[in-house]
């Protein structure tokens, strides 16, 4: 297959379709993204071009197709480092020893350095000292009164706590973790300031490494498996990094929820007269919100592979949207509806396959916790400001508001 150079008409692709140009605009609340909905209405892979990089790439939507090229070997993230593979950032983002950027079996050797971690039952440990944690900033909240930037005093600082905590990064030192990710994670701030702040934070985190903490956090766990020789270095502070910056999506995330609960009065009212809908709640709520803009991470196929019909060549970049499998009606019905009893709910809001999120079960433990609180302690919340008054964060590769002003 060659590289398209410009928007083709069907007839000059060969029996391909013809290549979309996807400009992913910033997009306000909980949108879903239009062009990304035309592209699942036009058939389960397509060719798309994002705003950077070079050529263009095949894009899944259907949940079945996306949960089976995930998992299958013959598309490999590896081989990405090499290209300049159409994307939505100016820059790219992981290192090259990074874990979202390796493939099994040494993938596999990366997790299960850190799995202790993120087992059912390390995060389970962490809940009371997680809630702990979340009730030392609702305290000072209702002592003080309404109104309040309930991003800036609950939404940013939980979750930056959590993973720190569970990252064994000190109290002193989150303050400065939490710039370096905000720049690290925005296309506004630029390349060089971008790539500035992922020098930063490694070097934190390869000093953190030499130092040989010994304990139950993510650092020490690494540098346990750096001394054992089943990691190199440069590869924990990789996996840190991403782990570091993992951990901040649940601001956005959980920012998205509430917000989505508050402008709809009747979805908060229902979840805090009936706490058993929660846990269904927050899985509704992964698979409705789009998380992020546009896609990910990309594959690259290591040998010709078919799917639904459509032949993928051999070094063909791919990517899947895991949005768009999160709204296929084949798995959802009435996917555009947020229904709180849907089962089953079997959603890809963390991902699938080898490289599903390590931290995905802290990430819905810190949702549950975030909005369970939120309807028992402030049931009366409500937005502050009308909803075309918020601001949502320019330049973000995962989606979430700037600011969330609220009242009680």
């Amino acid at each position: 297959m060659t590289t398209v150079t410009g928007r083709p008409a069907a007839s000059d692709t060969g029996g391909l379709p013809p290549v979309r140009e996807w400009p992913a605009p910033e997009l306000k609340g909980t949108e879903f993204d239009p062009v990304l909905a035309e592209l699942m209405g036009e058939g389960p892979v397509a060719r798309i071009r994002l705003p950077h990089g070079e050529g263009w790439a095949w894009l899944i939507t259907r949940h079945e197709d996306v949960k089976a090229v995930t998992n299958d070997p013959r598309f490999g993230r590896a081989a990405v480092m090499d290209r300049d593979v159409t994307r939505l950032a100016p820059h790219f983002i992981p290192s090259k020893e990074a874990v979202g950027v390796q493939d099994p079996p040494h993938h596999t050797t990366l997790r299960r350095a850190v799995a202790p971690a993120f087992t059912s039952r390390g995060v389970e440990r962490l809940r009371a000292r997680a809630q702990e944690m979340l009730d030392e900033l609702i305290e000072p909240l209702l002592a003080e009164g309404p109104p309040a930037d309930l991003t800036e005093r609950v939404l940013a600082p939980f979750p930056l706590a959590v993973v720190c905590e569970v990252m064994g990064v000190p109290e002193a030192d989150r303050p400065r973790m939490h710039e370096w990710t905000v720049r690290i994670l925005s296309s506004a701030e630029g390349a060089e300031r971008s790539e500035e702040a992922k020098r930063a934070m490694c070097g934190y985190f390869a000093e953190r490494l030499r130092a040989q903490p010994a304990g139950e956090d993510v650092t020490s766990l690494l540098a346990a498996a750096v001394a054992r020789g089943e990691i190199s270095e440069s590869e924990a502070v990789g996996l840190a990094l991403l782990i570091q910056i993992g951990g901040e999506a649940v601001t956005n995330n959980t920012g998205n929820m509430v917000y989505l609960l508050l402008s709809r009065p009747e979805l908060w009212d229902r979840l805090r007269t009936d706490p058993g809908l929660r846990p269904g709640a927050i899985d509704e709520l992964l698979r409705y919100i789009p998380h992020r803009n546009s896609v990910g991470l990309s594959r690259i196929a290591l040998e010709d592979v078919t799917v639904s019909g459509v032949d993928i060549a051999a070094g063909d970049a791919v990517y899947v949207s895991y949005l768009a499998a999160n709204r296929d009606p084949e798995v959802f019905p009435d996917p555009d509806t947020i229904d709180f009893t849907r089962s089953p709910n079997p959603h890809v809001a963390f991902g699938h396959g080898p490289h599903y999120c390590v931290g995905g079960m802290l990430a819905r433990l810190e949702c549950e916790l975030l909005v369970s609180t939120l309807l028992d302690r402030l049931p009366d919340l409500t937005l502050a400001v009308p909803v075309d008054e918020l601001r949502w964060r320019p330049g973000a590769l995962i989606r979430g508001p700037e600011g969330l002003p609220v009242t009680w």
